[in-house]
Order: C-alpha cells, then structure tokens, then sequence
C-alpha cells in the first residue's frame, strides 16, 4: 500500500481570494485521479483553500499521514505556492516523491523542472498518474510513461515541447467524491426568474460532460490540447455520475456544454429517463445557442437555469483580433435568447492592458445599456502556450509573470497608471453590480446571505483598487502615456 496526498494550493493574489467568496468548486481532478489508482492505496485530499493557516494545515497533514507520494496541482497564479509546498515536503520528509500536474504544469513544464519535484504529469492526468504510482509501487522509477516527465538530468526538452492530447473521454473513471466535504464547496447561483428566498449560496457539485472545443480563439490553450475537437463522454456514464451525485446544484466543468447537438439531446433524455433532477450551470458560446436555441428549451426543461457566455469586448474589432469567431450582434441575440428561454446569462468581458478613460467609459456604457445581467470582467491574458501569449512575452513588465497570471493582472504595461487602471477595474465591478438581475428586480434573498453577497462585493472590488501593490514598486505609478495614446483624451477618474 502506498499513501498519496493530494494537495490544492491556497492562492496567494487577493483578486483570486475575493474571487472565492462569490464561487469555490471542489477539487473534481482529485476525484478522477483517485478513482483511477486501484483501491489498495490509501488517498487523501487536502485542499488548502479551505484554510485560514494554510502552512499549518499542511505541515500538520504531513506529520500525521507521512505520504509516500504527494500530487499537486495549479494554475500558473498559484505555481509559487505550489514549489513552495513541494520544498517543505522535501524538507521534512526527504524519501516522499513528488509529482505537479494540473493547468501550470501542462502549459509550462519547464518551470516546474526544478530539485524539488520529482515527476511532471501534462494533460489529463488519470492514465498517466495511473502508471506513475504502480511503477512507484514496484519500486521502479517510471520512465517511458506516457505525458509524464522526469525533472533534473531526466527532464526531456523534446517531449515538454509537444502537446500533450486529449485522451479517449471513454477512458475516464467515475470520479471519486467521498474525498472531501461537499459542504465546503459553493457558488453564487444564478436564475432567471428565481423564487422568493432562493438559496444564494447553494452547495455545489462539479460535473464533466466533455472535453474540448472546435474553436481557435487566440488566447485559449483549449485547442492545442483538443486539436480543436469536441469529445463527449458516455452518456450513460455521465448520466450515472450525476444520478449517484449528493448535491442539487451541478456547476459543469466542460470547455463548451452543448457544441455538440445529438449528445446533448441525448444527455437530457437519458437524465430525464432515470429521474435525475438537479439544477445546472453550463459554459456554453453565443453562437452555439443561436445555433440550438431548442436543445437549450430542452436543458431548461431539466434543470438549466444559467449558462456563462465569453462575450469578451464589445467591438467587433476586438473579437475578430482575437479570433473569437463571433460578433458583438451574436452576444445580444444569444442574450435574448437566453432570456427568452428564462435561462440567466452570466455575460463575462475583458478589458485590455491598453485601455484607457474611453475604451473603460464605453465598456460601462455598453453594459448598462444591456436587460440586467449579471457580469464578470478580467483582464485579456493569454494562456501561456499560447501564440498570443509568446507574442506578449518580451513586453513582459515583471519578473515572473507566472505569479500575476490570474487573468484579473495585466502583465504587460498599461496605458494608464496602476493605480488608476484597478480603480477603473473595480468601479466598473461596483457600476455592473448594480445592473445585476437580483438588484434590479428586488427578489428577496435571505438576509444572512445578502450580507455575505455584499461583503464579497467589497472585498473583490477592493481587491481591484490594491491590485498594484501585487507589482513592484516602481511600477505603482508607471504610465504608458508615451506609449500609446488609445484613450488618453477622456477625462481622467476623480473622487
């Protein structure tokens, strides 16, 4: 028998930290990767987000469970804490290995080649981790495995630079959910037409459909790894999945939920069929809801009550730079639509490190113009891998962009002052706040998560505001006036 940890990190970046009280999803990759381990070894998981005292809770964990092997997985915001973890496991248990896989580890392996890692798993992990712990297991070292990277002298320069693919979505387990408490794990929950006193803050399941996506939007990492294909899984498999799940509320962790008509016909027959009543969150694009406006009214029939839509800019020169494949008249229809159907929109923007007073002012005149909505905004960063983002490198205004690359930093310099490009930022999170659909129509919502709603606000906008004390100093206050003059006519901010 061997004992592996798993382990999420807690992020460092007050941005993803206010992100977290609005929405906390389980840790559904550790639930694959346990499922695909045969059931001799013993499988914790720690997920780090959950505490106040996250070194303590680590180092605790260690000392009581001594692991043989410890899993990590992050996002390229959170890789600094991820070495950081791997450090301290060598540190004080010298004879644990260690391997990292997850987005970080996919994208940019060479950054995770260092002493204190031992293995780097890219990809879709399950048949990889697989073979990883039964050579451990046989004390052999695992060379040869497919997607799975040796660090030191081992470390294949040739292989991190190739794609890892996706595998045969057939191939994925049930996922374990009895790893972790799913009363630890929400989301702010969106309907169109909710009911008096609704739950705001409802526990919340994560589920998985598909992987992949048959677009090529510049900034995305999703098509390398597809070969900009859609894989669907079984439907029997998924449907059994979210029958056996002991949570009401299913937040999908699909690329894009319904690009593919006939399995997402069949899906919600095979649900209905067996009697699986939930309630569902979706990613979905705007052309594919004008595309299947009817398998949308049938998801709706089982339980749909929201979908997330990458509106992204809100000009058509925007869109088409970045490959997106839309237009800004396919975002509204889609809206309607939507709204038609009485499914919620959450519509998500970006902005762009060169905005200036104008390009901020229109953003928040087009959103107050749209039906109340709610929205999300981030900032354009293109997922490392990724043309667009090799492009930007030698612009590249920190030292290690990886610990800013939470989406909501710009990493290359902007036109305005820090300090005034998050004051923006986070005005225009307070303006769209008040055009949420929960505001605008006064339903009732239970007080106790009113409060919690509102001191999440704060803290996510506030964490705007600060956004510049993540840089160095010198940048608090840097201009890019000399480099650009987009915007720079409009009146500055005041008050």
């Amino acid at each position: 028998m061997m004992r592996i940890l798993l382990v999420k990190p807690q992020a460092h970046l007050q941005t993803v930290l206010g992100l977290q009280r609005f929405q906390c999803l389980e840790p559904l990759e550790f639930g694959y990767l346990a499922a695909a381990i045969p059931a001799e070894h013993e499988i914790r998981v720690l997920d780090l987000r959950l505490y106040r005292w996250a070194n303590s809770a680590f180092e605790r964990e260690l000392a009581r469970f001594r692991p043989d092997l410890v899993g990590f997985t992050a996002y390229s915001h959170e890789s600094g804490a991820m070495k950081r973890l791997a450090g301290k496991v060598h540190q004080l248990l010298p004879k644990t290995r260690i391997v990292v896989g997850g987005h970080h580890a996919t994208v940019a392996p060479g950054d995770c080649n260092i002493p204190d890692i031992d293995y780097i798993v890219r990809g879709e992990g399950c048949a990889p981790f697989r073979d990883l712990v039964a050579a451990l297991h046989k004390g052999e070292e695992p060379e040869g495995i497919a997607n799975v990277l040796l660090t030191g002298e081992g470390f294949d320069a040739m292989a991190a630079a190739n794609w890892p693919r996706y595998p045969d979505p057939r191939t994925l387990p049930l996922p374990r959910r009895d790893l972790w408490d799913s009363r630890s794990y929400y989301c702010v929950w969106v309907c169109e037409n909710p009911r008096d006193w609704q739950a705001l803050y409802p526990r919340v399941a994560m589920a998985r459909t598909s992987y992949g996506c048959k677009m090529t939007c510049s900034f995305c990492i999703v098509p390398f790894l597809s070969g900009t294909t859609h894989m669907p899984r079984l439907v029997e498999v998924v449907a059994e999945d979210l029958a056996n799940t002991p949570v009401d509320h299913i937040y999908f962790a699909d690329d894009e939920n319904f690009i593919d008509e006939q399995f997402g016909f069949e899906l919600a027959e095979e649900l209905e069929k067996r009697g699986v009543r939930k309630r569902y969150f979706a990613w979905a694009r705007a052309t594919t809801i004008l595309r299947y406006p009817e398998l949308m009214r049938r998801w709706k029939e089982i339980g749909l009550d929201g979908v997330f839509v990458g509106f992204e800019f809100v000009t058509n020169a925007e869109l088409k730079a970045v490959r997106k494949g839309g237009t800004i008249s396919h975002n509204e229809r889609a809206l309607d639509t939507l709204r038609s159907l009485g499914i919620a929109c959450h519509a998500a923007f970006m902005v762009r490190p060169e905005y200036g007073y104008a390009e901020f002012e229109r953003l928040r005149d087009y959103v107050n113009a749209l039906p109340p909505v709610q929205c999300s905004f981030t900032v354009c960063t293109p997922s490392p891998g990724t043309a667009d983002y090799e492009a930007a490198r030698p612009s590249f205004w920190v030292g290690d962009a990886y610990d800013l690359h939470d989406c909501m930093h710009p990493v290359t310099p902007t036109a305005l002052p820090l300090r005034e490009f998050g004051e923006l930022l986070a005005r225009q999170l307070h303006e769209a706040s008040r055009h949420n659909p929960l505001r605008v129509e006064r339903h009732p919502i239970r007080p106790w998560e009113l409060v919690r709603a509102i001191a999440a606000e704060k803290r996510y906008e506030q964490a705007f505001r600060q956004l510049y004390r993540d840089f160095p100093r010198e940048l608090w206050d840097w201009s890019g006036r000399d480099a650009t003059g987009a915007g720079l006519e409009a009146t500055p901010i005041s008050g």
